[in-house]
């Protein structure tokens, strides 16, 4: 009786403690995603916003793409090229990331012997971060425009003759803001992993006769798959939904899921907003889903 009293007790502690989080949890994100999905299956006209269930809303997100799906040679749907634009930006920021994040995150973690080097060089990492987004998108401007420093110094130089006009307000320019503000996602989870390698194994495989490369990929890489999977959430899950970076580096030219939610909701076309918002947030989790696959981050972790 007495051991069925302590673990009620302590049930009932566990839960208590859990109760702030959880609170938290519902208020700032179960409450805001059930209005957002109720509202996606209101009604509206012109002037107002009917709470009256229609399904029509994600009908009209998907206009004209059965008719372009099932008609050789029509041109693909407005959506479906959104969504396919953002997917290409998010597997190249991904791309590019994980490339530079998992390079510098084995320089921290294997070549600087240090502790404080260390902490001083993620300082340094973390310096672009004190200051907003916008600013750092902007910063690029006189970098890459037509008459920025880049096309300045390589007409001075010679090496052209006209400026370079994809540098900006391109695709280009927006996967490298996304490059900018992304890679610190994907450096920190890798390194995290790394540090937790023993480094019995490194000696171990060169004692065997591994090179450099060979330890890398048999070794770093398949123990670095964790942060690896975790860098890469964050970062494909901010770039789906941003709008800003494509924007401002865009030049108001070049689509994105996010940008078509906030032109909608600019025009006060909430519920319509709403259902690409949840199209938006299955398409994440199922990538999400997909990553989670691939490693059992609650064994790892």
């Amino acid at each position: 009786m007495t051991r069925t009293r302590r673990s009620s007790s302590r049930s009932l502690l566990a839960w208590l403690q859990a109760a702030p989080l959880a609170a938290v949890f519902v208020i700032f994100f179960v409450v805001p995603l059930a209005l957002i999905a109720m509202v996606s299956t209101w009604q509206a006209t012109d002037y107002e916003l009917i709470p009256a269930f229609t399904g029509q809303n994600y009908l009209d997100v998907f206009n004209g793409c059965g008719h372009s799906l099932v008609t050789a040679g029509e041109d693909v749907c407005v959506t479906l090229k959104t969504y396919g634009s953002t997917l290409k930006f998010s597997l190249l920021t991904w791309l590019i990331t994980a490339l530079l994040g998992f390079s510098i995150a084995y320089f921290l973690a294997f070549h600087v012997k240090s502790q404080l080097m260390q902490t001083v060089l993620f300082i340094v990492c973390t310096v672009p971060f004190w200051t907003s987004n916008v600013i750092r998108m902007i910063s690029w401007v006189p970098l890459l425009g037509r008459n920025g420093l880049i096309n300045s110094t390589l007409v001075a130089m010679g090496v052209i003759e006209q400026p370079i006009e994809w540098l900006l307000f391109s695709e280009f320019s927006v996967v490298l803001a996304f490059v900018h503000l992304y890679t610190m996602f994907m450096i920190v989870p890798i390194f995290n992993s790394m540090m937790r390698i023993d480094r019995s194994l490194l000696e171990a495989a060169r004692d065997n006769g591994a090179k450099p490369w060979q330890t890398v990929l048999h070794v770093v890489l398949p123990l670095s798959k964790t942060g690896l999977i975790i860098g890469s959430i964050f970062v494909l899950a901010l770039v789906m939904g941003d709008f800003v970076t494509v924007g401002v580096m865009g030049g108001q030219q070049i689509a994105s899921v996010g940008k078509v939610i906030q032109v909608q909701t600019s025009y006060l076309q909430f519920p319509l907003a709403a259902a690409n918002a949840m199209i938006l947030l299955a398409v994440v989790l199922m990538m999400i889903v997909a990553l989670m696959r691939l490693v059992n981050l609650r064994k790892e972790l």
